[in-house]
């Protein structure tokens, strides 16, 4: 099959960018990017929206490789229109559908962090819509090595959001927490991540205990097969609920998909003793660690951030199979300043992904 159909590109677009020092998103006309030698030009069809997409435009003070400008958005799903020269990976050709890993890293053997099997924390590779240009776009370049083709079973919103939604609480799951069939896991949370994070575990087998301050989202876990015993209701006190539900010492592991000073507290309480807290959500940026409460208990105290290509290889194999059902709306490019807003403002219950006429 032909390596390119670039005769079908235009040569501008228009894009979200962000511009250094204005905390708002511009709607603005920018060149289409060129083909890289080891990447691929891709034809967007979805991209996620993500709240840390408002930290990305309020923060000013951010990592060395940010641009004065760029392109917004690191969850995306597109249609392969050019593979780049250099490109050896004969698993793709023009006219795939394939997801984006916004952060692949750069793979070099020297790599103080792709070495180490840290792919999502290299500051060499390219950053796609985190300091430099991503996928609020019609069109993306990116590296091949970010690429992953999306199973026919998955839509592209899927696909989309699953680059960081779905791709981000599996790797917490499975790779820093190391979740096993049978425990007992306390989840913090049923937003963005909240609720793949739920499906996650029902798959792998662990009892799971919920707490979330919407009372809809706890309807969405009973529908999932949540038992309501299992629901912490809403203004109960998860340390009270723990209490009195006979769970002392029973929480094996406690994820926090919120990371408020409140729910760091409480996954300190009720935790078992040589128990993990799990931390991703980051709502308040400094939290307390109880430090008697962590050496008599011997907690382990594990941070996770984003996930790596082979997670979202996986996760789109457990959604094409059903395991997970990512809850994504959709709506289109254009709305994105609006869209962005509404989840800021607590009214998206779950993901957004935008769609590309």
């Amino acid at each position: 099959m032909a390596n390119s159909n670039l005769e079908e590109v235009p040569t501008t677009m228009w894009a979200w960018r962000k511009h250094r020092g204005n905390p708002k998103p511009s709607y603005e006309q920018v060149p289409v990017p060129s083909l890289p030698s080891n990447g691929i030009l891709c034809k967007m069809l979805a991209s996620g929206v993500c709240r840390s997409d408002h930290s990305l435009l309020t923060i000013e003070k951010q990592a060395a490789w940010f641009e004065d400008k760029y392109i917004l958005g690191h969850e995306g799903c597109g249609q392969i229109v050019g593979i780049g020269s250099a490109v050896q990976d004969g698993r793709f050709q023009v006219g795939d559908i394939v997801a984006l890993h916004a952060v692949p890293g750069c793979g070099q053997d020297d790599c103080p962090e792709c070495s180490r099997d840290l792919a999502q924390l290299c500051e060499r590779g390219h950053h796609s819509g985190i300091g430099q240009d991503g996928f609020y776009a019609p069109y993306a370049a990116i590296d091949i090595r970010g690429a992953v083709k999306v199973p026919k079973a998955v839509t592209p919103a899927e696909a989309a959001v699953a680059t960081d939604a779905v791709s981000t609480a599996y790797h917490a799951i499975t790779r820093r927490g190391q979740v096993m069939k049978g425990e007992t896991v306390f989840l913090f949370g049923l937003g963005g991540l909240g609720l793949n994070a739920l499906q996650i575990l029902i798959h792998i087998g662990a009892r799971v205990i919920v707490s979330d301050i919407r009372q809809e989202l706890l309807d969405e876990a009973l529908k999932l097969g949540i038992p309501s015993r299992h629901l912490v209701p809403i203004g109960t006190p998860p340390q009270q609920f723990i209490a009195e539900n006979d769970l002392s010492g029973k929480i094996d592991t406690v994820l926090d998909f919120v990371g408020t000073h409140q729910t760091f507290e409480d996954a300190q309480h009720i935790v078992r003793r040589g128990g993990k807290l799990l931390c991703i959500g980051s709502l308040d940026t400094e939290n307390t660690i109880h430090m008697k409460i962590g050496t008599r208990k011997r907690l382990s105290f594990i941070f996770s951030y984003g996930g790596q290509v082979k997670d979202l290889e996986e996760v789109l194999d457990l959604i094409a199979a059903g395991h997970i059902k990512p809850q994504v709306e959709t709506r289109k490019l254009e709305q994105f300043d609006q869209v962005l807003q509404e989840l800021c403002d607590g009214k998206v219950r779950s993901r957004v992904a935008l769609l590309h006429e």
